[in-house]
């Protein structure tokens, strides 16, 4: 039996802390650590925090206090805590929990590894938060979550001053991976048998401001485009601002960059806008969309949008509703404003009271639903090719279903008939089949699947896994968050 030291990540907030989480394990393991078997208690426990919500501290000292009487229990059990949470609260996490042996912040996760081997030795907590980059993360250890889909970092970091999000402070200024680096990644991970891959950033479609090419990121699309073997490529966050019409015509005219689109739009309002900081209005936001069709008719478009923002009238929260049945977005993430600390709109006046927070929120939440529904409906007779996924469906295994997300995003449940087919499908392949109903949330496709695309990504899972699949349908959990694969948006605001 191992004798290696176990570990386990917790992971909160956005994309990029599951991507910096991926690394995190990496490291650990390049430094002789196992994962904890589910179930058992690790060795050493990291918690990668995120500071957007008002009440993110309590959280963490909620987690902290439930697992200090089991390391008073287990001599030489570890506790980290990263993140933005640790950048920002450096001073106070060991005072408020000083059974914590490291804090190390959203610049330095290569050093943990290092940082509990010296408070192991020096039996002291060890605190190294460093105010910028001292290596970029994508040359840091990395243990993909997923064989068939990955993220790719382009940059870190953002350059915007939105009054609600504290990001920019946590993270820093934009810092943009020169292409080749980023190509070079894409490639290397293609050799392994990844097929999808999802272009990550704060502000992802800022990408080039660091080295002057405003067209950067569409000339990043293209040439993704160009690497064999590359099925679908998606990207998050854009920023509505910086949307230019090149990276319209780079999605609408390079066939693996999927017909998916995640533009944030927080508020409808153009006051409220304003009072964001957001250096955009309804209109340019609408006109983002209208082009976007034009270019891809079939495309589905999220958004992310906050209610009650400080001083929004009912008048504003009329204009949210307006864009949101103009636009018609496939899904939207709705927030209930909440302050952050350390954000200019937590000290703004005209703070909304809470109820009327949330009745604003049930309405938008009952349209965006609503429509939703309608747009899911519309595809009810189609076919559509998926890819299938890991553990996507919470009830495939009582339903004998299994999941898989279409070009578009969308996820569907699929009957697993593959009786027309010879064969079941593994996570990474490809199936066709026919939508037979629609949810808000989901689509269904009851009947056999009609063609089988057996790929790499397939035989990539089937390795790493160790046991090709057998007759009974099942999903396998990632153990992380789970847009689209490998993982559909957390519960917090993306940046963007």
């Amino acid at each position: 039996m191992s004798s290696a030291r176990t570990y386990q990540v917790r992971t909160y907030g956005c994309q990029m802390n599951v991507h910096d989480s991926e690394r995190l394990s990496g490291l650990l393991e390049d430094a002789g650590y196992a994962a904890a078997p589910e179930g058992e208690q690790a060795d050493v426990v990291v918690f990668n925090t995120c500071a957007v919500r008002e009440n993110a501290d309590n959280k963490l000292y909620g987690n902290l206090g439930h697992l200090a009487p089991v390391k008073a229990s287990r001599p030489g059990m570890q506790i980290a805590v990263g993140g933005c949470l640790a950048q920002k609260d450096r001073a106070t996490i060991t005072e408020r929990a000083p059974w914590v042996d490291v804090v190390f912040g959203t610049h330095n996760i290569g050093s943990l590894p290092v940082l509990l081997e010296r408070a192991r030795v020096q039996a002291e907590a060890q605190v190294e938060i460093l105010e910028s980059l001292d290596v970029f993360p994508s040359t840091l250890p990395t243990k993909r979550e997923s064989a068939y889909a990955a993220w790719v970092s382009v940059s870190v970091g953002c350059n915007n001053t939105c009054t609600f999000c504290i990001v920019p402070a946590l993270r820093g200024k934009e810092k943009d991976r020169r292409p080749g680096e980023i190509l070079a990644e894409v490639e290397a991970l293609v050799a392994e048998g990844v097929s999808e891959i999802t272009l990550l950033g704060q502000n992802v479609n800022a990408y080039g401001v660091e080295f002057g090419d405003r067209q950067a990121f569409s000339k990043l699309l293209r040439a993704c485009g160009d690497i064999e073997g590359l099925e679908r490529v998606r990207f998050t966050s854009p920023h509505p601002a910086e949307f230019t019409d090149d990276v319209i015509e780079a999605m609408a005219q390079t066939p693996n960059v999927m017909p998916s689109l995640h533009m944030p739009l927080q508020s409808g309002s153009s006051k409220v806008l304003k009072d964001m900081r957001r250096s955009y209005r309804q209109e340019k936001f609408l006109g983002i969309i209208e082009r976007v069709r034009a270019a891809m008719p079939d495309a589905a478009i999220t958004t992310d949008i906050i209610v009650g923002f400080p001083g929004e009238t009912e008048e504003d929260f009329a204009e949210t509703l307006k864009v949101v049945r103009e636009a018609r977005f496939a899904s939207a993430f709705t927030f209930q404003y909440s302050k952050r600390p350390g954000t200019p709109a937590a000290t703004l006046p005209d703070q909304i009271p809470p109820e009327v927070v949330r009745e604003r929120y049930e309405r938008l939440a009952a349209l965006v639903s609503e429509i939703a529904w309608e747009e899911n409906k519309l595809l009810v007779g189609r076919e559509v090719e998926l890819m299938v996924a890991e553990g996507e469906g919470r009830k495939d295994r009582e339903t004998r279903r299994l999941s898989g997300r279409a070009p578009d995003n969308r996820l569907v449940h699929f009957e697993a008939d593959f009786s027309a087919v010879g064969g079941e499908p593994r996570p990474g392949d490809m199936v066709s089949v026919e939508i037979s109903y629609a949810a808000p949330h989901h689509l269904v496709a009851d009947g056999p699947v009609r063609a089988l695309r057996r790929t790499r990504s397939g035989d990539a899972w089937e390795r790493r896994t160790g046991a090709p699949a057998d007759d009974a349908p099942r999903p396998v959990g990632l153990g992380m968050p789970s847009l689209g694969v490998p993982a559909p948006l957390p519960d917090a605001p993306v940046c963007g």
